[in-house]
């Protein structure tokens, strides 16, 4: 990994956002086109670099793990990958040719089949391009070292694949970083719900308080569904391919698994995996709302941020969420209105967007870190696009004991199922531990 290059990136990633901050005061004080459309190129850079320093960071882990994978099939096979075992493989490709006459002579083959003596005359002509330069080869040697003709040497030059697999990058909600999770082995989880209180008041000499004031309790479960796929490939493939297939696989489908699971927590409908963002929201003035529905607080422009004071109704946000909460608080959104975000300004024109100067640590909004979350609904008419809160309070993850991989190869030769299986449930737990921003009237 270049920790040189992650350093760039952050100090170019600061760079871009003091840029930012001086464009954006100068729209606030001219509004001029002009000066609006370089403060748009200034935020795309801004975007660009916190997109490249998370990808980078995300590639930490996936380059590690794939060199120790590398590692333990070379280890599995005695070899160690050293520039002296480089020598020999070179030393032995000298030695090719003399074992293989010697097979064929056994077998009754002909040797001039195998066209091994075109591989020396490539050897030759070689060795005389590296003493001698290119210009003093002759017009067969040239025929000799050609590549483009598989017959006059390019059965010899093959393409190297063992180059990293470039893959896309889908981008998720990452919401097991921030929630609660618990591992069972049923099929849904149960606990107590304790929000009553006790009663307490003044007694008598003579008098004495009422036991109808004993507290009252509650029960609440969350069941786990099932999720499944089932990718296939042919044995021929599984036992022939340079690549680990099966492993590719597994890493796909675990992948996929994890991005479905994160879409449900997010915006899963009642009956199934339950998303945060499905109950119903009441408006909250502070005092609270039934439980079974999260409060929220309207910005009063449909699909937008409030038209004056844009910040003011995040901090109603911050101000409705009980103190207990807030230690543990942050924002939940989407890239896109983050980017709105980062204009925000306090009374002392200071940003209350500040990116992310060090690695693995989150940008913050008013103090408070922001997770991105782009299965959260995007922007319009009553959406609920912007969550604040206790994740870890308010929502539960259950996992039923982890993916199972079934290897079938029976049901559908040749090719060979990997039938996959998960069981996961989700659902909110403490309804005040988490406040919306609802971007409607």
């Amino acid at each position: 990994m270049d920790w040189e290059k992650l350093k760039e990136l952050i100090d170019e990633q600061g760079t871009a956002f003091e840029a930012f901050k001086s464009a954006h005061a100068e729209v606030m004080k001219k509004h001029d086109a002009v000066t609006a459309e370089k403060l748009g190129k200034i935020e795309k850079s801004l975007d660009d670099a916190l997109e490249a320093k998370t990808k980078l960071e995300a590639m930490v882990e996936a380059e590690k793990k794939e060199r120790e994978e590398l590692e333990a099939r070379i280890n599995k096979r005695g070899i160690q990958a050293n520039s002296e075992n480089e020598a020999k493989a070179l030393a032995n490709l000298d030695e090719l040719n003399i074992v293989l006459r010697k097979a064929c002579k056994e077998r009754d083959v002909t040797f001039d089949a195998l066209d091994l003596d075109g591989y020396a005359e490539y050897r030759k002509a070689q060795a005389k391009m590296f003493r001698e330069g290119k210009e003093n080869l002759t017009a067969d040697e040239v025929k000799t070292l050609s590549v483009g003709s598989d017959q006059d040497g390019g059965y010899f030059v093959t393409p190297d694949t063992s180059g990293r697999i470039v893959r896309k990058i889908f981008e998720t909600s990452p919401m097991r970083s921030i929630c609660a999770q618990q591992t069972i082995s049923t099929d849904k989880l149960e606990g107590i719900e304790d929000r009553d209180e006790a009663g307490a008041g003044y007694a008598g000499e003579t008098a004495q308080g009422s036991d109808t004031t004993t507290p009252q309790i509650g029960k609440w479960e969350i069941p786990v569904w099932w999720i499944d796929t089932e990718p296939k490939a042919t044995q021929q493939l599984l036992n022939d391919a340079a690549v680990d297939i099966e492993g590719w696989l597994a890493g796909k489908v675990a992948d996929k698994i994890s991005r479905f699971e994160n879409a449900e927590f997010v915006a899963g409908a009642e009956g199934k995996i339950r998303g945060l963002t499905s109950y119903a929201t009441i408006a909250d003035s502070g005092a609270g709302v039934a439980w079974g529905s999260f409060g929220h607080v309207v910005t009063g422009v449909n699909g937008d941020f409030a038209a004056a004071s844009k910040p003011d109704k995040m901090f109603d946000v911050i101000g409705n969420l009980k103190e207990a909460y807030l230690q543990n608080a942050r924002w939940l959104t989407r890239r896109s209105v983050i980017t709105k975000m980062r204009k925000f300004v306090d009374d002392n024109k200071q940003y209350l967007w500040q990116p992310s100067l060090q690695a693995g640590m989150p940008e913050v909004f008013a103090g408070y870190p922001i997770t991105r979350a782009e299965d959260v609904p995007a922007l319009a008419t009553d959406s609920l696009s912007l969550a604040f809160g206790d994740f870890n309070a308010a929502y539960q993850i259950v996992d039923r004991q982890g993916i199972r991989v079934m290897r079938d190869p029976f049901t559908a030769k040749p090719y060979i199922k990997f039938y996959t299986t998960k069981r996961t449930g989700g659902g909110a737990l403490d309804f005040e531990a988490v406040k919306f921003l609802k971007f409607g009237t």
